[in-house]
């Protein structure tokens, strides 16, 4: 009997110890989540009111309400049986697909040089490449439309496509990302009879898949979204992408931005799709990063 009231006090505390040191463990998971999740409540709040926006009538566009009083699809019927809608997505298609293909093309093969082979100025063009990187878009957009005009890009795709099909961002991603691949594997390959475009392409390239990833989501969203070079290079409507196409639906005594918003709203669905579609690349070398280390 004795035994078992000395154990109580000692089984209290140990219990009132781990209630203790729990209490505050928790509290800081619950301000960490609530952090998070008003944060993602802010990220999501424009997408939400874009959705809230494309479902209304125009009179009711500039109530603060989320929830429209009269909920309509009106909207999405006008822009998808608008003609130029579908015109105007094929060009941001086309563009955003070439763009991405030709940065994971060039920037890989730049990257990959200046990381694997040693050459005189080495440092010198990696310096100048990220020099590029402090330059303002809009101080290059009249140099960009002069060459263009000189060489007859104005109104066409490769006038549109050729500042953002090479950068500097991109090669500089993927030079770090190759100083991962170790050199023991590039001269294995070269012990073996591969040249250097087999090395890069069968040895170098599987191993840096979640950088590949991740540059394809930046400049294919990059490219579809741009508006300032393509509004100043393109003439014909036949030329716009859709963030110039969607800007034309008002005048100048009044902006459609329930017409606005609905075509946003149908535009963001490829650009989702594909942040899924490479996602999974991204996640997959995190873990894996993780798990060598």
């Amino acid at each position: 009997m004795s035994a078992t009231e000395s154990l109580k006090p000692t089984t209290a505390g140990l219990m009132d110890a781990a209630s203790g040191t729990s209490k505050p463990r928790n509290m800081g998971q619950i301000l960490r989540w609530l952090v998070l999740f008003f944060g993602g409540i802010l990220m999501v709040m424009p997408i939400i009111y874009m959705i809230s926006t494309s479902l209304k009538w125009p009179h009711e566009v500039y109530n603060v309400n989320l929830i429209p009083d009269e909920p309509t699809i009106e909207n999405y019927t006008y822009v998808l049986e608008d003609g130029r809608f579908y015109m105007w997505f094929i060009n941001s298609a086309i563009i955003a697909t070439a763009t991405t293909i030709s940065n994971l093309l060039f920037d890989s093969l730049v990257g990959y040089t200046l990381c694997k082979f040693k050459f005189p100025g080495r440092t010198l063009v990696f310096i100048a490449i990220l020099s590029t990187l402090m330059i303002p878009t809009e101080m290059l957009v009249i140099p960009w439309y002069l060459m263009s005009q000189q060489f007859g890009w104005l109104d066409s795709y490769w006038g549109i496509m050729f500042p953002g099909l090479m950068t500097g961002f991109g090669t500089f991603l993927m030079k770090q990302f190759f100083e991962s691949v170790p050199d023991d594997f590039i001269e294995a390959a070269r012990i073996d009879g591969l040249n250097e475009l087999q090395i890069w392409w069968t040895v170098a390239m599987p191993l840096v898949k979640p950088a590949l990833a991740a540059l394809a989501i930046f400049v294919f969203l990059g490219n579809w979204t741009a508006f300032l070079w393509p509004l100043i290079v393109t003439n014909s409507t036949e030329m716009y992408t859709i963030p110039v196409g969607l800007s034309g639906f008002g005048d100048e005594a009044d902006v459609a931005w329930e017409l606005i918003m609905t075509g946003a709203a149908i535009s963001t669905l490829p650009t989702l799709i594909f942040f899924l579609i490479f996602q999974r690349f991204i996640i997959r070398g995190v873990v894996m990063a993780g798990l060598k280390g």
